[in-house]
């Protein structure tokens, strides 16, 4: 990839993650919302047993909509060879998918003291729920090349493996100012890796004079 050399519009970069201010902090109340429904009815212990199984639902559902966006990306503005392609989106998908649904939520949960956290790596705990679907968002991303709307099916299932992560460190009760740290903590989680991986990230990639002005 010595070819390769970084052309980035970092006034359109800084454009896109504006706009995806609102919706990211629209996913991240849908998760504080679940979050109330769940303290509210007491419903906690019946999903408690649950709540690593439904992680293993999103977080490869995540990397599925990361590795179709990702791949999408690199292929409208770079026109890039197929295995270029398989090595962005996988990384992308694959590693930042992890900071944003295990790395930041593990780090919000040590700061916040909750009493059960544990670091989960997806790709190490259980590589074969979480590589496949890399490879499957990889080749959809390849020949459809669609961005629309896996971004935002990204974005909101992100915003959900997020908040299984920190359920899992919960304990029985949560207070108003952990609510609020975790609505913060949750957009943070999904704002900059989500849109990094999706914006950013593919077109580090793109020749020079290849990169066109991309909107969603």
């Amino acid at each position: 990839m010595a070819n390769i050399k970084i052309s980035i519009d970092w006034k359109l970069i800084g454009r896109e993650l504006w706009r995806h201010i609102p919706f990211t902090a629209l996913g991240a109340l849908t998760g504080i919302a679940f979050m109330a429904i769940i303290f509210g009815g007491n419903f906690l212990q019946a999903i408690e047993p649950h709540e690593k199984t439904i992680f293993y639902v999103l977080h490869p559902a995540h990397i599925l909509l990361s590795a179709v966006v990702t791949t999408s990306i690199y292929k409208l503005h770079g026109k890039g060879k197929l295995w270029a392609a398989i090595l962005i989106g996988f990384v992308a998908a694959i590693g930042i998918a992890t900071i944003s649904d295990s790395v930041f939520p593990y780090l919000g949960e040590t700061l916040l003291d909750l009493p059960h956290r544990e670091i989960e790596i997806g790709f190490i705990e259980e590589p074969l729920l979480t590589i496949p679907p890399a490879f499957v968002g990889i080749a959809i991303g390849y020949w459809l090349s669609t961005t629309k709307i896996p971004h935002a099916g990204h974005i909101l299932i992100s915003t959900w493996a997020s908040l299984f992560h920190i359920l899992m460190a919960l304990g029985q009760t949560v207070s108003w100012v952990q609510g609020l740290a975790i609505f913060g903590l949750l957009f943070l989680s999904v704002w900059i890796p989500c849109c990094f991986s999706d914006i950013v990230f593919p077109l580090f990639f793109v020749r020079e004079g290849e990169a066109h002005h991309h909107h969603h």
